[in-house]
């Protein structure tokens, strides 16, 4: 493990994480209220103008520079040109999905924070306003990134346009339902998949459903496809790595009794590894054109990437792990999930370490429109952040980046 030699030890920054946690709990009643605020006016990926101006007025720095259209790098102390920063990342969007909840602050749009990106922006603000009143030993930089849910990566135009210039680390935090209740986890290695997005559009030759013998069935030929793309995670790729294959919209059609020629469906593929994503792409192209000739169709299949698989960074997971547990939190190392996040596109480019922080699966789960974690939640994703900073501040290279 590499250590600065200017930091010392761990031990060393238990008096600014205390002073930092004693401004932060000063701070949780206004983040919570920001919270609410957020919660109530979501705006889903390519919107978030707004929610960037919110969050920034909050966090009281200026409007900051302006990233990957409307997302905002806003230094907190720095940048210097001596050394490395370490920044701390939220996600701005919400999704097109109606909120099943009955509280008082309930999403008043068609869209909705059913990902926590309303508690992990709090709880950036949190820690970036009480950042202000303690000594900070590393350059502090928030980047409020836009475009966190769709395939056109917020996080990938961050880097492109040097966004992390100057930054060794970055860190984030992230609500999971799937880990137990206030369960923090930081984990070394791979700890979530990577995604990419397929359409499959099917077309035959359409006609009345009474005079089947007329026609050749695109909505036939797209529902074998769907079922035969099971055995690209069954039988494609090694289980003890594993993937997943999922069709999550079909659609086909204008009236009963109508034959169309065209059928589509649509989902994601997540892999681990690259030779595995090669594999899986190539099985559902193969699957896809082989079923619909079989039924004399065609099969077109187009594919979007969205992000690489995420690793954490080993330093900087196993550092943060016993900060954690000094913190006075559980803590794993072993949480892993297929869920995908383009954070990955950060760790091509610097030490990156994505936690997650346990909800249960009580409060819903993720993408749900019951899902909404209690307010609690804003304090604990604010003590990932910290610790984070922390393993970062006390595993840079002894050499700016």
């Amino acid at each position: 493990m590499r250590f600065d030699s200017r930091l010392g030890s761990s031990g060393e920054l238990d008096g600014l994480v205390q002073q930092w946690r004693s401004a932060i709990s000063v701070e949780l009643p206004t983040a919570v209220e920001l919270r609410h605020e957020l919660h109530a006016d979501p705006r889903v990926t390519g919107d978030e103008e707004d929610t960037a101006k919110t969050l920034a007025s909050a966090i009281g720095l200026g409007d900051g520079e302006r990233v990957a259209d409307s997302g905002r790098l806003i230094w907190v102390t720095g940048p210097d040109q001596g050394r490395a920063a370490i920044a701390l990342r939220t996600e701005l969007d919400a999704l097109p999905i109606e909120e099943a909840t009955a509280v008082s602050w309930r999403s008043g749009r068609a869209a909705m924070h059913c990902c926590g990106h309303d508690v992990h922006m709090a709880a950036l603000a949190a820690v970036v306003r009480a950042a202000r009143r303690v000594e900070l030993p590393v350059p502090l930089l928030a980047i409020l990134q836009p475009r966190e849910e769709g395939s056109n990566s917020g996080a990938r135009d961050v880097v492109r346009e040097g966004g992390l210039d100057g930054v060794d680390a970055v860190i984030a935090a992230h609500v999971q339902p799937q880990l137990g209740p206030r369960i923090i986890a930081s984990t070394p290695g791979a700890v979530n998949a990577g995604t990419d997005e397929f359409e499959i559009v099917v077309r035959g030759r359409g006609g009345h459903s009474g005079y089947p013998h007329t026609v050749d069935d695109s909505v036939l030929a797209l529902s074998s496809i769907v079922v035969a793309l099971q055995q690209v995670s069954a039988r494609r790729i090694d289980p003890v790595v594993g993937a997943v294959c999922m069709v999550n919209q079909l659609r086909a059609g204008s009236a009963d009794n109508v034959v169309p020629g065209e059928a589509l469906a649509s989902g994601t593929v997540r892999t681990r590894t690259v030779p595995d994503r090669q594999t899986a792409l190539a099985a559902i192209r193969d699957i896809a054109d082989g079923v619909a000739a079989a039924h004399d169709c065609s099969a077109e299949v187009t594919f979007a990437e969205c992000e690489p698989p995420l690793h954490n960074d080993a330093d900087l997971a196993v550092t943060a792990f016993p900060l954690l547990l000094g913190m006075g939190h559980h803590v794993s190392s072993e949480f892993r999930s297929f869920g995908g996040d383009d954070f990955s596109h950060y760790c091509a480019d610097a030490r990156g370490l994505m936690m997650f922080v346990g909800t249960g699966t009580e409060t819903g789960g993720l993408h749900d429109a019951s899902y909404l974690p209690g307010d609690e939640y804003v304090g604990l994703v604010a003590d990932a952040l910290i610790a984070g900073y922390c393993a970062a501040a006390l595993t840079r290279p002894e050499r700016s980046r």
